[in-house]
């Protein structure tokens, strides 16, 4: 079930992008008087078709939906009939071609910047920027982080939500900045600066980056009181019921629901002397764990679920919204953004100083598609808009069979006053053929082993 959930969403996610990306060469050659004979979403076969009139574009929808191709009237493709010559794609001007090649990638920017106005007049609700345990040799403890410092602004750039903060932080590392001001709310309501300082080996990918600085988001105390129980447990066999409070184990004093956790999973098969109190009055209980493998671990599990009060979160939730006219700037500055990290990573992967770990192929886009879909509707809107810029990007590198190849040629050709011989652009074509499918079989590689971590 889970796997059809990624799949219906990974499915959806690349139908909309490549759907943009492909109308807008549609549009643009349309607009520029060239015939479109086709318009596929998908390659391979056919599975559904219309076309208004015999002379008219054919929309499709195919089988493999990982692309789409618009295919115009081009004498470099086939005979073209005389009637159609004034309307080949390669008969018109140098910079009615560019428009052409150029509006798939930019259609994508646009998408971005529409997806992220959206979400921010929607609004989304997420937890306030609190910091949780700040751990010792962290670039946050450096900076002299505290527990329940509040995040207030980045760079000077307003962070409502921990999203926002963690977003802002990471983006800026990634895009290059060494040192990052942070000002925080301290618990006693005073303002204070932070410096994060970052090297580039602590951007090596962003899990190192995000270990490396070490920031947690701070979550109430969660008392260790037992709730849902698996009817087969050993929590339940044990004679423990819903609303026992775990008060200690083995003598020692429990606190909180995840040091319980931690002193469950750390004894597997060994009997625990427990201490909890039912209605007022304190029973002992032994208990003892069962061996379970978890994550290549071997752990102890009771089969108990924590009772969670209904207004734990009140204090720590937020509503992030703008009006309609704010959410503009700040959808192109976040598409900006996106855009310029996303150009800065490429350039440190190809130069040798970030990690190949940061691309994604597609088993981590699907399942990035099905979590951000579990998450909510926002959640699955930010991550087509971050897909959208990096698809919108991608395919305006200058490399041949891509969009910016193609820009590239005509670029040249505006230089020298003549197209580049067919002869070269072939030879740069199987260049560019080599260097994209070595691309996507890394990302593959890199997606696998992301599976065997």
């Amino acid at each position: 079930m889970e796997t059809l959930h990624t799949l219906f969403y990974f499915t959806i996610a690349i139908a909309v992008l490549v759907a943009f990306h492909e109308f807008g060469h549609f549009w643009v050659a349309r607009k520029a008087g060239v015939k479109v004979l086709r318009f596929s979403i998908g390659f391979g076969k056919k599975l559904w078709a219309w076309q208004r009139s015999p002379d008219g574009t054919e929309f499709l929808i195919s089988a493999i939906p990982l692309g789409g191709y618009v295919k115009m009237v081009d004498e470099r493709e086939g005979e073209v009939k005389p009637e159609d010559l004034p309307y080949a794609f390669n008969r018109q001007s140098v910079l009615a071609r560019t428009a052409i090649v150029a509006a798939g990638p930019v259609f994508n920017l646009l998408l971005a910047v529409m997806l992220f106005w959206t979400v921010f007049v929607v609004g989304e609700v997420g937890l306030r920027p609190i910091v949780g345990n700040v751990e010792a040799g962290t670039l946050a403890a450096e900076a002299g982080f505290a527990e329940k410092d509040e995040i207030v602004s980045i760079n000077q750039k307003p962070t409502p939500t921990w999203i926002e903060a963690l977003d802002a932080l990471l983006s800026l590392a990634i895009s290059g900045e060494h040192e990052i001001s942070v000002i925080v709310k301290t618990e006693d309501d005073g303002e204070q600066a932070r410096l994060i300082r970052i090297t580039d080996q602590d951007v090596e990918t962003p899990e190192v980056l995000q270990k490396r600085l070490g920031l947690k988001p701070w979550m109430p105390t969660i008392r260790p009181v037992i709730g849902k129980l698996i009817e087969e447990g050993a929590a339940k066999q044990a004679g423990l019921q819903n609303g026992d409070l775990i008060v200690s184990a083995d003598g020692v004093a429990i606190n909180d629901w995840q040091q319980w956790v931690d002193y469950v999973q750390a004894r597997p098969d060994v009997q625990i002397k427990l201490l909890i109190e039912r209605n007022d009055v304190r029973l002992p209980i032994n208990l003892t764990p069962r061996k379970e493998e978890q994550n290549g671990k071997t752990v102890g599990k009771i089969g108990a679920g924590v009772d969670v009060p209904e207004d734990l979160m009140d204090g720590m939730r937020v509503e992030y919204t703008l009006s309609p006219l704010d959410a503009l700037p700040a959808a192109l500055e976040k598409t900006w953004f996106y855009a310029a990290s996303t150009l800065q990573m490429i350039g440190k992967m190809f130069i040798g100083t970030a990690s190949v770990d940061n691309l994604s192929g597609p088993i981590s886009i699907a399942q990035y598609a099905g979590q951000s879909a579990e998450m909510g509707f926002t959640a699955f809107l930010k991550f087509l808009g971050l897909i959208s810029v990096s698809l919108g990007v991608l395919n305006l590198l200058p490399i041949p069979v891509l969009d910016g190849g193609h820009l590239l040629f005509y670029a040249v050709e505006a230089l020298k006053g003549s197209p580049v011989s067919e002869k070269v652009q072939l030879y740069f074509q199987q260049v560019g053929m080599f260097i994209l499918i070595s691309l996507m079989v890394l990302a593959m590689f890199v997606d696998i082993g992301r599976l065997f971590y």
